[in-house]
């Protein structure tokens, strides 16, 4: 078979690209509405006006187009082959001797290059537009947004517990960091006893570890208590800002990047990384549920879509996308219940889709 597009190929993928485009913008600007709306309630509180809450909409939108991709691309796709299927152009295709396969790898080319932009765009885009929406609209109805961020932090990187009264991000231009104020490091001995208790004025994160100021240590010895100031203090340790906020962070709306320092900061600290885990092995395999949904949707496009009006495949798409959603979350689920990997989790809808795709692609085939 040969794999470099003909014209045919350009026609199904085209048809599918400008169906998938148009669901995607009904769907995203439904969902933006919907979000606009929801906003009013807060419109009011500070300086929050209409303004502020468009902006904090807009800043969403990337995120919002990330989520609302797969159900997107299932319906879109369905529909144009719907379309083509109604006015008898897949008969044709298929008269002039091209297979049900070849057509199924058009529109699974056509989708995977807009999936390969929304992954790019998940990692980027979306979750630096929601943290700038966040911060736009905190800073608006309050002005201690940085402040309440970090305030009464608690934080554990190995046998140190640290504890904040607020802090606050900074930047000169070229660099940006987090200070952190009244700042104590509790330290523990292996058999659990305090070895020392450090106060610091300011903390800064800088790479490589902490820059600790106005440092007043206390150390407890088994029948005696010292003490000790100094002007600076270098503590090295790989407490971040993704550390530190692990515990307010929404993980869906994190990046893999950021997901996967998360989970190191909680494995390594004996943590419960649970819902960090998922939304990470979420990220890996959105590109393959993207894939799998349109491929297992396409045997519909052959024989009940072909005789059947708009209505018809909208409620086909909707019904699939929301099948294997509820499916997927289900598996997760028991992944979070039963502590197996979520990676099966992920895997086994995609693999139920596929066998059904299989068994109807042979059923409308025979």
């Amino acid at each position: 078979m040969r794999l470099l597009p003909r014209l045919h190929d350009l026609y199904v993928a085209r048809a599918v690209l400008l169906s998938v485009l148009l669901t995607w913008a009904v769907l995203l600007g439904l969902d933006v509405m919907l979000a606009l709306v929801n906003e009013f309630g807060d419109i009011g509180k500070g300086r929050y006006g209409f303004a502020q809450a468009l902006a904090y909409v807009g800043l969403t939108v990337p995120r919002r187009a990330h989520y609302l991709f797969p159900y997107a691309a299932v319906i879109g796709s369905l529909m144009a082959l719907g379309q083509l299927a109604a006015t008898s152009e897949l008969t044709a295709l298929r008269a002039v001797g091209l297979s049900r396969r070849r057509i199924s790898l058009a529109v699974a080319g056509a989708v995977a290059l807009l999936t390969a932009l929304m992954v790019i765009s998940g990692e980027t885009a979306g979750p630096v537009g929601q943290r700038r929406a966040d911060a736009l609209k905190s800073s608006a109805k309050s002005d201690n947004l940085i402040v309440a961020q970090y305030s009464g932090v608690w934080a554990r990187e190995g046998d140190t517990i640290l504890n904040a009264a607020g802090g606050q991000e900074r930047d000169n231009g070229t660099d940006r960091w987090i200070e952190l104020h009244d700042v104590r490091l509790y330290e523990f001995a292996d058999d659990g006893r305090l070895e020392s208790m450090a106060l610091a004025k300011v903390a800064e994160h800088r790479p490589g570890g902490w820059l600790l100021r106005d440092v007043t240590r206390t150390y407890f010895d088994r029948r005696s208590v010292s003490e000790s100031h100094v002007a600076e203090e270098r503590w090295e340790s790989r407490l971040d800002s993704t550390a530190l906020t692990a515990g307010t962070d929404r993980p869906r709306y994190l990046s893999a990047v950021d997901l996967r320092q998360a989970i190191d900061y909680r494995e390594r600290n004996d943590l419960d990384a649970g819902d960090f885990k998922e939304h990470y092995w979420g990220r890996w395999f959105y590109p393959l549920n993207v894939i799998a949904l349109c491929l297992a949707a396409i045997p519909f496009a052959f024989g009940l879509l072909r005789s059947g009006g708009t209505g018809k495949r909208l409620f086909v798409g909707i019904v699939f996308g929301l099948g294997f959603y509820l499916l997927q979350t289900q598996f997760v689920q028991l992944a979070k219940v039963l502590k197996f990997d979520f990676r099966l989790a992920y895997l086994l809808p995609i693999v139920i889709m596929a066998a059904v795709s299989a068994l109807l692609f042979k059923r409308r085939s025979g």
